[in-house]
């Protein structure tokens, strides 16, 4: 399991597609919060916080993670390597849970460059240092559980195509169903207590939870609960196909 993990770490950084993709994740983010006039640049913002950064990263990450996982079975099946993998002395679940976690650390390299505009910001407060260290360590371990249920997401819908570009839309347009889909279903609802329960549902929901500089234990259960379920519904599709 430690070797295919390896492995799936090197092939990704193997090609230039991987830096590629990083590189312009980390090149938006940047524009966003530096140069792009707005609420989200920190310069105009006259505070020093990046929250900018927290609001912005959800919706670029919905294209950079199926990005990511877009080729991790597909590729596979395409190449025909697939029959090959699975004769492995290996479960069809360890398989699984290699390519996740792979994909899991890919996404928190991904996050950690970004750490330099805290130090950015951290040097600009007035007085020095004037920043809510609580509220950016919640946001930034929200948006890891985040990244870990997009990556079960997009690791499921690599399984059941064998088409990298239908695997990444698969996957971009569930990510985007499951973070903003429930808070816009809940607008059709006047009770307050439905449309409450209904945002609930969604990642968007748990995820602000979390950046409010507290760990509930409640918003951890519900992303490990959305990576459980698609991780044993990849290990279901692979399975069959085995």
């Amino acid at each position: 399991m430690y070797v295919l993990f390896i492995k799936e770490i090197r092939s990704f950084f193997s090609s230039a597609i991987g830096f590629i993709v990083i590189g312009i994740f980390l090149l938006l983010m940047g524009t966003f919060l530096w140069l792009l006039p707005g609420e989200n640049n920190v310069l105009e913002s006259g505070y020093a916080n990046v929250d900018g950064l927290f609001l912005l990263a959800p919706w670029l990450y919905l294209f950079l993670i199926p990005a990511l996982t877009m080729r991790f079975f597909a590729e596979e099946k395409k190449s025909g390597t697939i029959e090959l993998l699975l004769t492995r002395p290996l479960s069809t679940l360890q398989i699984v849970l290699a390519k996740y976690f792979a994909g899991v650390v890919l996404v928190v390299l991904s996050l950690l460059p970004t750490l330099v505009y805290v130090y950015s910001v951290y040097q600009l407060g007035l007085p020095q240092g004037n920043i809510d260290m609580g509220g950016f360590l919640g946001s930034f371990i929200g948006l890891i559980f985040l990244g870990a249920g997009y990556t079960a997401i997009g690791l499921w819908a690599s399984s059941v195509s064998d088409n990298q570009i239908v695997s990444f839309l698969v996957a971009a347009l569930l990510s985007f169903l499951l973070y903003y889909g429930f808070e816009l279903l809940s607008l059709f609802f006047t009770s307050a207590y439905v449309q409450d329960m209904v945002s609930q549902m969604g990642m968007s929901y748990h995820y602000d939870s979390m950046s409010r500089g507290v760990i509930d234990s409640r918003d951890v259960l519900y992303f490990v609960t959305i990576s459980v379920v698609f991780l044993f519904a990849t290990t279901w599709f692979v399975t069959k196909r085995k």
